[in-house]
């Protein structure tokens, strides 16, 4: 087992009631917390709100682009209200309607604001009388930032060509004219045309016998925030793996991707018997082709997978594991702006530690934690003191004020997880399913659980945590040091051994591998990358053959640590990894170890010319910043 990635991803001036959506039903619901509309968003959500979405959208593979409408349901909460803005980037609108109570459709006047970087254009729509429905005319650009088409060439037939969408963080808002913002939810529906011979997926009720005659029909029938909306076309095979589990696949890599997902039924039934009832019907996932820029996407429904999780061993499920847990946390429970992100991806990682001890033990569940702490404590370095904090204080204005969108996974899990041990789990497993019970469905903020978190835990449980060191573990930089270091016997192990190989005084040889697994192999390459030289790294290739092994985790460590030593006898499976592997958190450390060396930096540059158009936008945006910064 290995550990989870820690991807590079990402209180209302109102005291309007929130809007919850569960299952298409509307229910108003108050809330003591006066909340601060999210700034990444145009949409006035204290006014108006969307409470459901059908798309009727065509793919065009030649232009690049998805056209149709959109129609968008809508609840009114300020009666003075008269204007309608919602989130874009890059559309191109050319017709908005409206309908009355007769069903005609009648145009309405609308218009783009000014473009920003980050957040894209408002569309405003000018919605005299406050209109039910209404309905938008539009285009994606060949470039929205959330699709990436594949040309037949870039998929692993070679065949047919590919497309699918990454929403999170602000994205949602290049392909479909919506509220981006995590603040609000809604239901939808969907009718996608595609090239015949193509399947289309979304993240929504898929039926595993559609044909897509007449078009490939979709419901989402709970209610989502738009960062949770998701597509993808392509050459797409399937396998059922349970009575409401399924794997969505390449052809060629259907097989694989079946055998690999296997205990996916039992990691739901054990994240039931800790969290209660699994609420969205089906669990079907996705294994894309190797562009798709992160490890994995909760999109409910059909959580999207990236191909470097295929070990052949099951020894990178934990990632299947993280992703259902959002099913609980982020996806059930949902941060209401991305300034609260560690709600999802804190408590996400924690969960996933409890599912993965339920079916594989405390040890290895041990040995994760460990690797994964100690990787937090090692990145610290590289983080301003400013982001290293789980949440910071002051109005929401901008995300480059936000915490790192990487540390808040390990932080936020290692704040439950120090809770928990005081508590003890009679203690605090019912509180933490209690959270998701109580807030199911909602969009919630820091602060409304730091009150649900006094009212239910240190009111009762003082001695748990004072005030002064809740404080820390929110606000502080860094890891307070009261934190509880989780300790593998296994991992102890390894330390001598790693020593003495060092020094010289073990032989590579003599090395007792036999029975170590992925987590050890992590371990151990971390712990001497830019200590070991290049001899030792030659004779570990040749002993173990690190460099061409199938297990992407411990490939992209061992490259890490040969580029840093001057090891460039392996640049012929490194030139392979990056050309065929889009995964940002592989992809762009091992560019930015190339780039310190004079001697690597021309071949990294070559390998990134021809690797670029395999790539996803973000990690191409991503490596040309290394490029241009170096």
């Amino acid at each position: 087992m290995t550990k989870l990635p820690l991807p590079s991803r990402r209180l209302f001036p109102s005291a309007a009631p929130l809007l919850r959506v569960t299952a298409g039903a509307v229910l108003m619901q108050c809330s003591a917390f006066a909340l601060a509309l999210d700034p990444l968003s145009y949409a006035d959500y204290d006014q108006v709100k969307m409470s459901a979405l059908h798309m009727d959208l065509k793919a065009d593979f030649k232009k690049k682009t998805l056209s149709g409408y959109a129609d968008l349901s809508l609840t009114w909460l300020d009666k003075n209200a008269k204007a309608l803005d919602l989130d874009t980037r890059d559309l191109v609108v050319s017709k908005v309607q409206t309908q009355d109570a007769k069903g005609a459709w009648t145009t309405l006047a609308h218009s783009l604001g000014k473009a920003d970087a980050e957040k894209g254009q408002a569309l405003h729509i000018h919605a005299a009388g406050q209109p039910a429905k209404i309905r938008i005319h539009y285009r994606t650009s060949p470039g929205a930032a959330a699709l990436q088409w594949l040309t037949p060439a870039q998929t692993m037939s070679g065949k047919r060509p590919f497309m699918f969408s990454q929403s999170q963080l602000l994205d949602a808002r290049s392909w479909v004219p919506v509220q981006d913002t995590p603040a609000v939810r809604f239901t939808y529906s969907a009718r996608i045309d595609a090239p015949q011979g193509l399947r289309v997926v979304m993240s929504a009720d898929n039926d595993m016998h559609a044909t897509g005659k007449g078009g490939w029909q979709f419901k989402m029938p709970q209610a989502i925030p738009s960062y949770l909306l998701a597509i993808a076309i392509g050459e797409i095979d399937v396998r059922a793996l349970g009575s409401r589990s399924a794997v969505y696949a390449e052809p060629l890599r259907i097989k694989d991707a079946a055998y690999e997902f296997a205990d996916t039924e039992k990691m739901i039934k054990a994240a039931e018997s800790l969290y209660g009832p699994y609420r969205w019907g089906r669990y079907d996932m996705l294994v894309l082709p190797p562009s798709f820029p992160i490890g994995g996407m909760e999109n409910p429904r059909l959580t999207f997978l990236t191909p470097t999780m295929i070990a052949g061993d099951r020894s990178l499920v934990d990632l299947i594991a993280h992703e259902l847990a959002h099913s609980w946390s982020g996806n059930l429970v949902t941060n209401a702006s991305w300034k609260h992100f560690w709600l999802n991806e804190g408590f996400t990682t924690y969960v996933t530690t409890r599912i993965i001890e339920s079916l594989y033990g405390e040890e290895v569940a041990t040995m994760n934690l460990q690797l994964e702490q100690e990787e937090a404590m090692l990145s610290l370095g590289d983080i301003e003191a400013a982001k290293q904090a789980l949440l910071t204080k002051g109005p929401d204005t901008s995300s480059k004020e936000y915490a790192d969108d990487g540390l808040v996974y390990p932080k936020g899990a290692w704040f439950l997880r120090t809770l928990e041990q005081r508590a003890g789990r009679a203690v605090f497993d019912p509180f933490l399913r209690g959270w998701f019970d109580q807030h199911a469905f909602q969009s919630v903020t820091s602060d409304q659980f730091v009150a649900y978190l006094r009212k239910n835990l240190l009111e009762k449980n003082p001695s748990v945590m004072s005030e002064a060191e809740l404080e820390e573990w929110l606000y502080a930089p860094g890891i307070p040091s009261s934190a509880p270091r989780a300790v593998s016997s296994r991992l102890a192990r390894l330390d001598a051994d790693r020593d003495a190989w060092l020094k010289g005084t073990l032989a590579t040889a003599k090395l007792d591998t036999k029975n170590w697994n992925a987590t050890e192999w992590m371990k151990f390459l971390n712990d001497i990358d830019g200590k070991a030289s290049v001899d030792q790294l030659k004779e570990l290739d040749i002993a173990f053959g690190l460099a061409k092994t199938r297990n992407n985790e411990v490939a992209f460590r061992f490259y890490r640590a040969s580029i840093k030593a001057g090891y460039r006898d392996v640049r012929e499976p490194l030139n392979a990894f990056l050309m065929s592997v889009g995964r940002q958190k592989f992809v762009k450390p091992l560019y930015a170890a190339l780039l310190k060396s004079p001697q690597d930096k021309a071949w990294a540059e070559g390998v990134f010319k021809k690797a670029k158009v395999r790539y996803h936008p973000a990690t191409q945006k991503s490596v040309s910043a290394l490029m241009t910064a170096k």
